[in-house]
């Protein structure tokens, strides 16, 4: 060995990446019912009584009902501000799963506004077939995450 091989350090292995693993559609159910279950306890501790406070009625007879729109608001807000604040929802962080960019950056407002409400908006009007897209595509993407070019990853 001369000794310039010498002093030339051994080729170290950089670590691999680790592959994405990706969410599929059981855990991303059982996520979202725990979710379902966090925003509707949220709505009889704070929609309910500051309706009652107010003397406002709580009735919920019709689709655009005061209480129903506060119910949506407040819906829409968890999954909007949780998105974008943890890349998670409560029941996404139960289950270990995280929605990241496709493209591996941060989640822009504009890209969590468009999967959250526009993406789920048109999966849900279309008798939720959107939402099987999970249990059918390779990267197991809902027809929101293809809207908007994310996917839900397990961490």
């Amino acid at each position: 060995m001369t000794e310039m091989e010498a002093s030339v350090p051994a080729a170290t292995s950089l670590p691999a990446e680790r592959p994405r693993c990706y969410g599929g559609f059981w855990l991303r159910f059982w996520a979202y019912g725990l979710d379902l279950l966090v925003v509707s306890s949220l709505n009889r501790l704070i929609v309910r009584p500051l309706f009652r406070l107010f003397d406002w009625p709580l009735e919920q007879d019709g689709l655009f009902a005061p209480a129903a729109i506060a119910a949506a608001i407040l819906f829409y807000a968890y999954f909007v501000l949780m998105t974008k604040a943890f890349g998670q929802t409560l029941g996404k962080m139960v289950f270990g799963l995280k929605v990241v960019d496709e493209r591996g950056g941060r989640l822009t407002w504009l890209t969590v506004l468009f999967r959250e409400v526009v993406g789920k908006f048109i999966s849900k009007t279309l008798l939720f077939v959107g939402f099987l897209f999970v249990a059918f595509s390779e990267k197991k993407k809902g027809m929101h995450d293809q809207f908007a070019d994310t996917i839900v990853i397990r961490e």
